[in-house]
């Protein structure tokens, strides 16, 4: 009796992401293609980034159909971040280093940098991109045309990930799974409501005159977690916000090696739950539907005699 109770309860935990799943495959999708010629800021914090931030800036700086200008932040770096930024831009007009201010009380770093390089940003629409990420040459392009059809005011995508360790290629598609799995976006493109809120904080596309209004990185200070609270900000602004399948238009190595795979995740997941308190409930949802089914199989297989 028990073992038929776990079953369906396991059978109905793996359903309802299954569902949603499903309907969310026809829904998220990838950018259309472009038109016009959009104008751009791509900003990028970089602290410490002397392995990545040269191919990150030369990837922007290769981008197509867009009117463009590239902003990079040296956060403080103490490797050699900054000589290759005046390299580069000795090289290149349209890419420009404003200074880095002290970091003010409560601010976290990089969404501190984020607010300087915003305020620092000409263009009507800004990117805000990781150091380790880089952009297709139609990228740009292409994120401005879905912003445009959407008609949000931010959106956000997953970029393509790069996995090299076993538990990297385990755990990081798990990304998608928790977005498509647990996210209506039917729902989440039908209201402004912050319950909705996602993101991915290696690629964002704002409106600068929305971003301004909604009071910028400023209203995410003290949060490490900003692929959830920027859009959620936006949302609580009343503001719009989207998601595309940005897998063609960027590609990023979230963590090199198991040790960061796992801090990184587990950071990502307390501030992405929104509060610690839910991580029993939602470790149980996940266990229930993904994990059970396969315990149950297993002691079915043993149990079941000769």
């Amino acid at each position: 009796m028990i073992g038929l109770f776990l079953a369906l309860l396991a059978l109905l935990l793996a359903a309802l992401p299954a569902l949603v799943f499903l309907r969310n495959l026809g829904l998220y999708r990838p950018c259309p293609a472009p038109s016009g010629r959009p104008a751009v800021s791509v900003l990028i914090p970089a602290r410490n980034e002397e392995k990545v931030i040269e191919s990150a800036v030369a990837a922007a700086l290769a981008s197509t159909g867009v009117d463009l200008e590239v902003l990079v932040l040296n956060d403080h770096s103490e490797d050699s971040t900054g000589a290759i930024l005046e390299r580069l831009a000795a090289r290149d007009a349209r890419l420009k280093l404003p200074p880095a201010p002290p970091l003010p009380a409560g601010w976290c770093g990089k969404q501190h940098a984020c607010a300087v390089l915003a305020a620092s940003a000409t263009k009507p629409l800004i990117v805000f991109i990781d150091a380790d990420v880089r952009l297709a040459p139609d990228a740009l392009a292409r994120l401005a045309r879905f912003l445009e059809t959407s008609e949000a005011d931010l959106i956000s995508g997953i970029p393509r990930q790069e996995t090299g360790t076993l538990l990297e290629k385990l755990l990081i598609p798990l990304i998608h799974f928790v977005l498509l799995g647990f996210l209506p976006i039917w729902r989440m493109r039908a209201s402004t409501h912050p319950s909705y809120a996602a993101g991915c904080g290696q690629l964002f596309l704002a409106r600068r005159e929305a971003y301004q209004h909604m009071g910028g990185h400023a209203v995410i200070r003290s949060t490490l977690h900003d692929g959830l609270r920027l859009p959620r900000a936006f949302r609580e602004a009343g503001l719009r916000t989207d998601l595309c399948d940005a897998t063609n238009l960027a590609t990023c190595r979230m963590y090199r090696g198991p040790s960061e795979v796992w801090h990184g995740l587990a950071k990502n997941a307390v501030e992405g739950l929104g509060s610690p308190r839910l991580i029993v409930p939602a470790s149980l949802l996940l266990f229930g539907g993904q994990v059970l089914p396969f315990m149950l199989l297993l002691a079915g297989a043993w149990l079941t005699p000769g």
